[in-house]
Protein backbone atom coordinates (compact mmCIF):
# COMPACT_ATOMS: atom_id res chain seq x y z
CA UNK A 1 0.00 0.00 0.00
CA UNK A 2 2.33 2.26 1.10
CA UNK A 3 4.80 1.48 -2.50
CA UNK A 4 1.32 2.38 -4.59
CA UNK A 5 1.35 5.57 -2.45
CA UNK A 6 4.60 6.60 -3.27
CA UNK A 7 4.38 5.95 -6.71
CA UNK A 8 1.02 8.43 -7.11
CA UNK A 9 3.25 10.42 -5.10
CA UNK A 10 5.84 10.46 -8.07
CA UNK A 11 3.76 10.60 -10.52
CA UNK A 12 1.93 13.47 -9.40
CA UNK A 13 5.07 15.86 -9.09
CA UNK A 14 5.70 14.52 -12.60
CA UNK A 15 3.10 15.78 -13.61
CA UNK A 16 3.47 19.19 -12.42
CA UNK A 17 6.38 19.88 -13.57
CA UNK A 18 5.69 18.67 -17.39
CA UNK A 19 2.29 20.65 -17.54
CA UNK A 20 3.67 24.59 -17.01
CA UNK A 21 6.32 23.53 -19.62
CA UNK A 22 3.57 22.45 -22.04
CA UNK A 23 1.22 25.20 -21.38
CA UNK A 24 4.34 27.77 -21.88
CA UNK A 25 3.62 30.67 -24.43
CA UNK A 26 5.95 30.64 -27.50
CA UNK A 27 8.70 33.34 -26.80
CA UNK A 28 7.58 35.05 -29.80
CA UNK A 29 3.86 35.47 -31.70
CA UNK A 30 2.92 35.67 -35.34
CA UNK A 31 0.97 38.66 -35.84
CA UNK A 32 2.59 40.89 -32.87
CA UNK A 33 6.42 39.70 -33.27
CA UNK A 34 6.93 38.35 -37.63
CA UNK A 35 4.44 37.72 -40.11
CA UNK A 36 3.53 34.43 -42.23
CA UNK A 37 3.85 35.34 -46.20
CA UNK A 38 0.42 34.49 -47.68
CA UNK A 39 2.07 32.37 -50.72
CA UNK A 40 5.48 30.75 -49.38
CA UNK A 41 8.56 31.61 -51.37
CA UNK A 42 10.28 29.05 -53.27
CA UNK A 43 13.79 28.76 -51.67
CA UNK A 44 16.91 27.86 -53.71
CA UNK A 45 17.54 24.69 -51.43
CA UNK A 46 14.63 22.50 -49.99
CA UNK A 47 17.46 20.85 -48.03
CA UNK A 48 18.58 23.72 -45.99
CA UNK A 49 16.96 26.55 -44.09
CA UNK A 50 17.11 29.48 -45.70
CA UNK A 51 17.37 32.88 -44.00
CA UNK A 52 17.08 35.86 -46.44
CA UNK A 53 18.22 39.37 -45.90
CA UNK A 54 16.32 42.34 -48.12
CA UNK A 55 18.80 45.33 -47.64
CA UNK A 56 19.48 48.89 -49.96
CA UNK A 57 23.08 49.90 -49.84
CA UNK A 58 21.65 53.55 -49.53
CA UNK A 59 19.96 52.43 -45.88
CA UNK A 60 21.60 53.71 -43.01
CA UNK A 61 19.89 51.36 -40.93
CA UNK A 62 21.22 48.64 -43.26
CA UNK A 63 24.59 49.94 -42.57
CA UNK A 64 24.33 49.67 -39.30
CA UNK A 65 23.13 46.28 -39.08
CA UNK A 66 26.12 44.84 -41.37
CA UNK A 67 28.09 44.49 -38.36
CA UNK A 68 25.65 42.28 -36.57
CA UNK A 69 24.57 40.15 -39.21
CA UNK A 70 27.67 39.32 -40.33
CA UNK A 71 28.68 38.24 -36.96
CA UNK A 72 25.39 36.51 -36.94
CA UNK A 73 26.18 34.84 -39.97
CA UNK A 74 29.65 33.65 -38.98
CA UNK A 75 27.72 31.19 -36.36
CA UNK A 76 25.51 29.78 -38.66
CA UNK A 77 25.00 25.81 -38.14
CA UNK A 78 25.56 23.80 -41.51
CA UNK A 79 21.64 23.36 -41.95
CA UNK A 80 21.12 27.08 -42.40
CA UNK A 81 21.60 29.19 -46.46
CA UNK A 82 21.83 32.84 -45.68
CA UNK A 83 21.46 34.72 -48.72
CA UNK A 84 21.46 38.37 -49.40
CA UNK A 85 18.72 40.35 -51.34
CA UNK A 86 18.81 43.80 -52.37
CA UNK A 87 15.50 45.42 -51.96
CA UNK A 88 14.38 48.34 -54.56
CA UNK A 89 11.68 50.65 -54.59
CA UNK A 90 12.88 53.62 -57.21
CA UNK A 91 15.43 53.70 -59.95
CA UNK A 92 18.58 54.61 -57.21
CA UNK A 93 17.92 51.21 -55.72
CA UNK A 94 17.79 49.35 -58.70
CA UNK A 95 21.13 50.65 -59.81
CA UNK A 96 22.43 49.53 -56.38
CA UNK A 97 20.93 45.94 -56.72
CA UNK A 98 22.85 46.06 -60.28
CA UNK A 99 25.79 46.83 -58.05
CA UNK A 100 25.76 43.65 -55.85
CA UNK A 101 24.85 41.34 -58.82
CA UNK A 102 27.60 42.64 -60.88
CA UNK A 103 29.73 42.56 -58.16
CA UNK A 104 28.75 38.92 -57.51
CA UNK A 105 29.69 38.20 -61.20
CA UNK A 106 32.61 39.76 -61.43
CA UNK A 107 33.91 37.65 -58.16
CA UNK A 108 34.90 40.76 -56.05
CA UNK A 109 31.09 41.02 -53.83
CA UNK A 110 33.55 40.13 -50.49
CA UNK A 111 35.63 42.68 -51.43
CA UNK A 112 33.43 45.78 -52.68
CA UNK A 113 30.13 45.37 -50.19
CA UNK A 114 31.41 46.96 -47.30
CA UNK A 115 33.07 49.47 -49.66
CA UNK A 116 30.16 50.36 -51.29
CA UNK A 117 28.25 50.76 -48.14
CA UNK A 118 30.91 53.49 -46.64
CA UNK A 119 31.30 55.13 -49.81
CA UNK A 120 27.34 56.05 -49.45
CA UNK A 121 26.97 55.93 -46.25
CA UNK A 122 29.69 57.93 -44.81
CA UNK A 123 31.03 59.84 -48.16
CA UNK A 124 27.84 60.77 -49.58
CA UNK A 125 28.78 59.68 -52.77
CA UNK A 126 25.11 58.18 -53.51
CA UNK A 127 25.85 56.05 -56.91
CA UNK A 128 23.08 57.10 -58.94
CA UNK A 129 24.92 56.54 -62.11
CA UNK A 130 26.31 53.84 -64.19
CA UNK A 131 29.41 56.06 -64.36
CA UNK A 132 29.87 57.07 -60.58
CA UNK A 133 29.68 52.91 -60.10
CA UNK A 134 32.76 52.23 -62.45
CA UNK A 135 35.00 54.65 -60.73
CA UNK A 136 34.22 52.50 -57.87
CA UNK A 137 34.82 49.39 -59.80
CA UNK A 138 37.78 50.40 -61.50
CA UNK A 139 39.30 52.08 -57.94
CA UNK A 140 38.98 48.65 -56.46
CA UNK A 141 41.00 46.94 -59.71
CA UNK A 142 38.16 45.87 -62.32
CA UNK A 143 39.08 46.73 -66.01
CA UNK A 144 36.85 48.60 -67.55
CA UNK A 145 35.95 46.41 -69.90
CA UNK A 146 34.81 43.44 -67.68
CA UNK A 147 33.25 46.15 -65.45
CA UNK A 148 31.09 47.11 -68.88
CA UNK A 149 30.75 42.89 -69.78
CA UNK A 150 29.32 42.71 -66.16
CA UNK A 151 27.10 45.50 -65.62
CA UNK A 152 24.87 45.06 -68.73
CA UNK A 153 24.94 41.31 -68.84
CA UNK A 154 21.93 39.13 -69.18
CA UNK A 155 22.85 37.64 -65.70
CA UNK A 156 22.82 40.91 -63.92
CA UNK A 157 20.12 42.47 -65.21
CA UNK A 158 18.00 39.23 -64.83
CA UNK A 159 19.21 38.71 -61.31
CA UNK A 160 17.92 42.13 -60.84
CA UNK A 161 14.68 41.44 -61.99
CA UNK A 162 14.60 38.47 -59.83
CA UNK A 163 15.17 39.90 -56.67
CA UNK A 164 12.68 42.66 -57.48
CA UNK A 165 9.74 40.04 -57.85
CA UNK A 166 11.15 38.37 -54.85
CA UNK A 167 11.05 41.52 -52.59
CA UNK A 168 7.22 41.76 -53.87
CA UNK A 169 6.32 38.37 -53.42
CA UNK A 170 7.61 38.70 -49.40
CA UNK A 171 5.68 41.37 -48.60
CA UNK A 172 8.57 43.29 -47.78
CA UNK A 173 7.50 47.21 -47.11
CA UNK A 174 10.89 48.52 -45.52
CA UNK A 175 14.85 47.61 -44.95
CA UNK A 176 16.39 45.99 -43.33
CA UNK A 177 14.05 43.03 -43.50
CA UNK A 178 14.45 39.06 -42.79
CA UNK A 179 12.44 36.58 -44.60
CA UNK A 180 12.88 32.38 -42.97
CA UNK A 181 12.25 29.85 -45.09
CA UNK A 182 10.17 31.80 -47.69
CA UNK A 183 7.45 31.56 -45.14
CA UNK A 184 8.03 34.49 -42.43
CA UNK A 185 8.68 38.11 -42.50
CA UNK A 186 10.30 39.47 -39.59
CA UNK A 187 11.01 43.48 -39.61
CA UNK A 188 12.19 45.92 -36.81
CA UNK A 189 9.41 47.73 -35.56
CA UNK A 190 6.47 47.99 -33.30
CA UNK A 191 7.22 45.05 -31.03
CA UNK A 192 10.74 43.86 -32.60
CA UNK A 193 12.48 47.09 -31.53
CA UNK A 194 16.38 46.72 -31.82
CA UNK A 195 17.93 44.74 -34.46
CA UNK A 196 19.28 42.71 -32.12
CA UNK A 197 15.63 41.40 -31.40
CA UNK A 198 14.93 41.19 -35.04
CA UNK A 199 17.91 38.39 -35.38
CA UNK A 200 16.71 36.87 -31.79
CA UNK A 201 13.37 36.26 -33.89
CA UNK A 202 14.86 34.85 -36.76
CA UNK A 203 17.20 32.37 -34.90
CA UNK A 204 13.55 31.25 -32.89
CA UNK A 205 12.06 30.95 -36.03
CA UNK A 206 14.96 28.73 -37.83
CA UNK A 207 14.42 26.71 -34.96
CA UNK A 208 10.51 26.04 -35.42
CA UNK A 209 11.20 25.27 -39.09
CA UNK A 210 14.12 22.62 -38.04
CA UNK A 211 11.27 21.23 -35.40
CA UNK A 212 8.91 21.13 -38.00
CA UNK A 213 11.48 19.90 -40.89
Amino acid sequence: MKLITKSLVVLALLATSIVPALAQPALYVEGTHYETIGNPVRTADPNKIEVTEIFWYGCPHCYAFEPLITSWEDKLPSDVAFVRSPGMWNQTMEVHAQIFYAAESLGIWEDIHSVIFDEINQRRNYLQTEGAVKDIFLREGVASEDFDRAWKSFSVVSAVKRAGTRMRDYGVRGVPSMVVNGKYLVSVGGSVRTQTDLLKIVDFLVQMERTNG
